[in-house]
């Protein structure tokens, strides 16, 4: 075996899980969202920036918002899954960078002062700690359902403000019995890796 994760960790994390479109009705709790985030908040990101954002949606209120937001193949699913996050983008994150990379805490202004540079950054590191937020979800035997199918602009206009951006719409919870069709092929090692 040449990775230091046992085979049931990788099957738990990877090969045996799938992107969820139904739920068992089991709530998940707050303890279980924050030993989620306790978890991948360890993920690498440049300049350790920390642009995500998450918004839980529990209430009845919000979730009624929320699915009338949500394309239609995706209304359902959201309308029946135990917990709902939205997942977004602070575009505004460099305040917090004298506190999360204080041996450079200069990089707020010297890297991050216009909001272009700021959007694209948050954008970018945002995504990459929304991927450790679905393998966190998978490490807590949970199940997540991404999905990118959703009016944006309403999204933002409900939930967050201009310097947040939503970057997609999250189920959780443990996954129901019945799955809508196989797994999908992957690309194999030698389409995607060459080496120079």
């Amino acid at each position: 075996m040449t990775l230091a994760l046992d085979s049931a960790a990788q099957d738990l994390l990877f090969r045996e899980a799938r992107t969820a479109n139904t739920f068992a009705d089991e709530p998940v709790t707050d303890e279980q969202v924050q030993a989620i985030y306790d978890l991948v908040k360890f993920g690498p990101t440049a300049f350790n920036q920390s642009p995500l954002r998450v918004v839980l949606v529990r209430s009845d209120e919000a979730r009624e918002r929320l699915v009338g937001l949500m394309a239609e193949g995706n209304q359902a699913k959201t309308a029946s899954a135990p917990l709902t996050a939205i997942l977004a983008a602070d575009n505004e994150f460099h305040e917090e960078l004298p506190t999360l990379f204080p041996h450079f805490p200069q990089a707020k202004d010297v890297f991050f002062a216009e909001r272009q540079a700021r959007e694209q950054a948050a954008g970018l590191n945002a995504a990459l700690q929304a991927a450790y937020f679905i393998v966190g979800i998978r490490a807590a035997g949970l199940a997540a359902g991404p999905m990118t199918g959703f009016d944006f602009a309403g999204v933002q206009k409900e939930f967050l403000d201009d310097d947040h951006t939503p970057l997609m719409v999250v189920n959780i919870g443990k996954p129901g019995e019945d799955t809508p069709f196989p797994r999908s092929p992957r690309l194999a090692y030698e389409e995607v890796i060459t080496a120079v």
